[in-house]
């Protein structure tokens, strides 16, 4: 049976003695019970998978030390979907969880012109980032922006690839046609009521590739979820 793994801001060597921060503390000692002598891995999300030996178990301040550290490359290709922001929440926080257990590397939320404004709880959210990572048994933690406007992201994107996924009846190519791995990629993806024509011809002006994600019309986070699917597939 694997060993349990647990996120750290901590950044440990060998044989380094150090104490968790109290959630995973408490999650050690009164969750899963875990007494002296018992080992664990914990992830920085930056790579870094550390094998460690609890020294002390307390639910506030469990103190372990560094058996081993091992460094995994960073995953490629590098994957941004830039998703608007939608009304609810939870289906936005379904996308997060899924896209992360995936692998993309980065998630943008988009301010579209038809994005439902919201409350952007970014600790929550990071929360839920770190959470699928350790389901997933990742050690790299995606990157998460706060919300940005879509005119800054396509101005601002020096990705290889650039892709704008829209419902409008133009000609477009279906995605997997232009995916050239090992390629890093940027995909936008709309709100409810998809992007603006304005918006679509900022992102065509800006070398934005028009992408079909299949024959049928997709929720915003549904369609985040293909994104990511064929492009971590290539």
């Amino acid at each position: 049976m694997p060993l349990p793994i647990f996120y750290t801001t901590t950044s440990a060597s060998q044989n380094e003695t150090f104490t968790l921060e109290e959630d995973t503390s408490r999650h050690i000692a009164q969750v899963l019970r875990m007494k002296e002598g018992e080992q664990l891995q914990l992830t920085d999300g930056l790579g870094s998978l550390l094998k460690a030996e609890i020294v002390h178990e307390h639910k506030k301040a469990t103190q372990v030390r560094i058996l081993s550290v091992h460094k995994e490359p960073i995953s490629t290709p590098h994957i941004s979907i830039a998703i608007s922001l939608v009304k609810n929440a939870s289906r936005f926080e379904w996308f997060l969880e899924k896209a992360t257990e995936i692998g993309v590397s980065e998630i943008i939320p988009l301010l579209c012109e038809r994005t439902e404004k919201q409350h952007f709880r970014f600790d929550r959210m990071k929360n839920i980032l770190v959470s699928a990572m350790l389901q997933s048994q990742q050690v790299w933690l995606p990157g998460l922006r706060v919300p940005v406007s879509f005119r800054q992201v396509v101005e601002e994107s020096r990705t290889q690839q650039k892709f704008i996924a829209h419902c409008r009846e133009d000609k477009k190519e279906e995605l997997r046609s232009w995916l050239q791995q090992p390629a890093g990629a940027i995909i936008l993806i709309g709100p409810e009521g998809d992007f603006t024509k304005e918006e679509i011809e900022l992102a065509l002006q800006h070398h934005y590739l028009p992408v079909s994600l299949g024959q049928t019309r997709l929720r915003t986070e549904t369609a985040g979820m293909a994104a990511a699917v064929l492009l971590k597939a290539g």
